[in-house]
């Protein structure tokens, strides 16, 4: 196989099937922040396994490692337009640690998370339909929010569903949201702890447009960052 490889400033290495969805920025030293990536492989929903992922020592990516990502060829798929096929026989490298001080530089001008006006019964504008999705152009975006809290909770308890999860409630660009979180390390945390809410106040959060469920997609918390 040939290909080629980038460096990303790691900002999500988020839950999803039986592996993770890892997604970054590219970046060089001591230039910008460049686009949006995220490392698929060509399994039927593109998740990466831990053998694929991992560093030579046997370590796992964490959000803000820089990373060179080996890569075969973009995979745009729909509003997922950052996707690309990693190239599975080589280890990712990892050589560095973004500074927490360098966040704002990754965040976009605050705006509304792509369309809003749709929710699911326990989320509050999570999910956008599959027709309207369509005419987006990108399914990744870095934002900061002045006051986080996470909510712990069995949200299909009425149905004899007792399954718990963690889910952030937080105010942007004027909008209110209520998503879940796939970000593995906070969801081990949190669900830890009794069921209530949690105050965290400012945090970045890496949010994902997911892929197709029922004819919606759905708006997920892939990572929290502390500032620096």
């Amino acid at each position: 196989m040939t290909g080629t490889s980038r460096q990303i400033v790691c900002l999500a290495n988020s839950r999803k099937l039986s592996g993770r969805c890892v997604a970054g920025r590219i970046i060089q030293i001591n230039e910008k922040p460049g686009a949006w990536l995220r490392p698929i492989s060509n399994r039927e929903h593109g998740e990466v396994a831990e053998e694929e992922r991992r560093y030579p020592d046997g370590s796992d990516p964490r959000v803000l490692d820089l990373i060179s990502v080996p890569l075969l060829e973009p995979a745009p798929d729909g509003y997922q337009r950052e996707n690309w096929l990693i190239n599975p026989a080589w280890h990712w490298l990892k050589s560095g640690e973004y500074p927490r001080s360098g966040l704002a530089a990754l965040c976009g001008r605050p705006m509304p998370l792509w369309l809003n006006g749709h929710s699911t019964r326990t989320g509050l504008n999570d999910q956008v339909p599959l027709d309207l999705a369509a005419a987006l152009d990108h399914s990744l975006r870095l934002v900061r929010v002045e006051s986080l809290t996470l909510r712990v909770f069995a949200p299909g308890e009425a149905y004899r569903n007792a399954k718990r999860r963690v889910q952030a409630r937080f105010e942007h660009a004027g909008d209110r949201y209520a998503l879940w979180v796939t970000d593995p390390i906070i969801e081990r945390r949190y669900l830890a702890h009794d069921d209530r809410d949690y105050p965290l106040g400012r945090h970045y959060l890496t949010i994902s447009l997911g892929e197709p469920y029922n004819d919606h997609c759905y708006k997920l918390v892939a990572a929290l960052i502390e500032p620096g």
